[in-house]
């Protein structure tokens, strides 16, 4: 992905972007900074969308995405606009990286470095599975060299556009980023432990699938994480607030509390916006922010159904349930990042994608927020506890004994682990895929888009550019896909790809103004 262009003469040109998400504040960001003249709308009274937070009692709790990742990213959209990310946000580097446990009474923490992981992965699995882990490294840095700036920050491409990429001269590490391996697969020839396959095999949720049918070239995740993992000063909201700060000193309009109800069109082209108190905003391109769903679905006007290919709920990624909770807790050194497995891996996945149903007995991560590697916490903490959910939000709700079962279920793989939860006696915030949907609509509560099962699902997903011309797409069920650091990313590409057209458009008109130069 190229620094955006300088749209000429762009003064009159006006974007409207639905969605103060990460993907939609990244694309405003950079069409302002382009000349344009920008409105973010968003229905909640504050930017970040996922990036949420909720409260409990006095307390405020993050309630969605908890890993910073990929900083040097989010530093080149601050400093394309002119600005330093630092001056904005305090952020912590984290020694370790998360701490992992399983029913057996084992656990391992990992690290920022790969060698002290690695001694960490000897001690508890043998000098062996240390040597296999220090070629699974090797293997997912490849992985992600080879897929880095070839698709992950560029336009949507299919295989053949990402072969030549690559180059034809590079087609051997084309071949070893394995995309019709299954990402369970590949794990059990670099480990031999189960315990470190579930424990990596967990990426796929990171994008909302199961290790069972992801492809293996998500191993790179375990590079990205490698490279750094940060703590944001205050919470994780804390990004959504700079990047809304960045947003408006670039001079965007950001209109808390007004939903987008249609995109209008005229000619077929994107030609504003229309708000649900009847207010229309008029602009020369829309970005919509929005769940890709949303606008197959008709939630944005019948008319743009066809604008991206449909999405039927088969394809969904995995929805959750989770619980922010108060709590005391003992019995188990909890990690700011803690992740606690369930004895049947492959019966998780399938309880979540084929039988539609929570599983039986969950993983569970628990983010504690107040924890800092390895400080102490006297008396209450914040907790986000969350578990795997099928998503249908909007066909077969969770009744409230369901929902009941899955705390129980999950309270009790902690206990089995070692760590008990004493919630105070302010009620937990709790959220389901009904709740999500409703958060999010048409997405049945999914969180991540489309799944990434197979190897054809990463050229599926939505490109910035639709059908209308005029009408780009943001967020994380867009390519690059899920994660804040994609869902940025995502919205940097949509607004490369608008101003791209806007200038295509106007050397068009140049050329057809009498006394224009020919191009032909």
């Amino acid at each position: 992905m190229s620094t955006p262009l300088r749209y000429p003469a762009a003064g009159a040109q006006r974007a409207v972007v639905i969605g103060a998400g990460v993907g939609g504040l990244a694309a405003a960001v950079d069409l302002a900074n382009a000349g344009l003249q920008v409105t973010v709308v968003e229905r909640a009274p504050c930017p970040g969308g996922k990036l949420r937070t909720v409260q409990v009692g006095d307390a405020h709790l993050d309630a969605g995405p908890t890993v910073f990742t990929m900083r040097d990213a989010f530093e080149r959209l601050f400093a394309d606009a002119g600005e330093r990310l630092s001056d904005h946000l305090s952020l912590q580097p984290v020694e370790r990286l998360a701490r992992h446990a399983w029913t057996d009474g084992s656990a391992l923490d990992l690290y920022a470095d790969t060698e002290r992981s690695a001694e960490a992965i000897g001690e508890f699995a043998g000098a062996a599975e240390a040597r296999r882990f220090r070629t699974f490294c090797r293997r997912a840095a490849e992985i992600h060299d080879t897929l880095d700036a070839s698709f992950m920050r560029a336009q949507r491409t299919n295989p053949i556009g990402l072969v030549h990429r690559v180059g034809y001269r590079n087609l051997g590490a084309m071949l070893r980023i394995s995309p019709f391996t299954t990402l369970w697969q590949a794990l059990g020839r670099y480990f031999h432990d189960t315990r470190l396959q579930q424990l990596y095999g967990r990426y796929a949720t990171y994008c909302g699938s199961s290790p069972f049918r992801a492809p293996a070239t998500l191993m790179l995740i375990a590079h990205v994480e490698g490279q750094g993992v940060w703590e944001i000063e205050g919470g994780m909201h804390r990004l959504a607030q700079a990047l809304a700060g960045l947003a408006e000193r670039l001079g965007v309009t950001i209109r808390y509390r007004s939903e987008a109800r249609t995109i209008t069109t005229e000619g077929g082209a994107a030609a504003g916006v229309e708000l649900a108190d009847g207010e229309r905003l008029p602009a020369d391109l829309v970005v919509s922010n929005a769940d890709a769903a949303a606008l197959g679905a008709g939630h944005l006007g019948d008319h743009l159904r066809r604008a991206v290919p449909g999405q039927p709920p088969r394809v969904r990624s995995q929805s959750a349930i989770t619980w922010n909770w108060v709590a005391e807790t003992d019995g188990f050194p909890l990690h700011h990042h803690t992740v606690f497995f369930s004895s049947d891996y492959a019966d998780e996945f399938d309880a979540v994608f084929r039988r539609d149903e929570p599983p039986p007995e969950p993983t569970v991560y628990i983010c504690a927020q107040d924890r800092h590697d390895q400080q102490p916490v006297a008396g209450p903490e914040r907790l986000l506890c969350l578990i795997n959910a099928p998503a249908r939000g909007d066909t077969r709700p969770l009744s409230d004994t369901e929902i009941q079962q899955c705390q129980n279920r999950t309270l009790a793989l902690l206990e089995r682990c070692g760590l008990r939860v004493r919630p105070t006696q302010e009620p937990p915030v709790t959220t389901t895929p009904t709740d999500f949907e409703r958060l999010f609509p048409a997405t049945g509560g999914a969180l991540y888009g489309m799944a990434s099962h197979g190897w054809q699902a990463s050229f599926q997903r939505p490109a910035a550019r639709t059908r209308v011309p005029g009408l780009y797409l943001a967020g994380g069920s867009t390519h690059p896909g899920a994660g804040l650091p994609m869902a940025m990313t995502s919205g940097r590409l949509a607004a490369e790809q608008a101003l791209a057209d806007l200038t295509s458009a106007m050397r068009s008109r140049r050329t057809a103004m009498p006394g224009g130069t020919s191009t032909r």
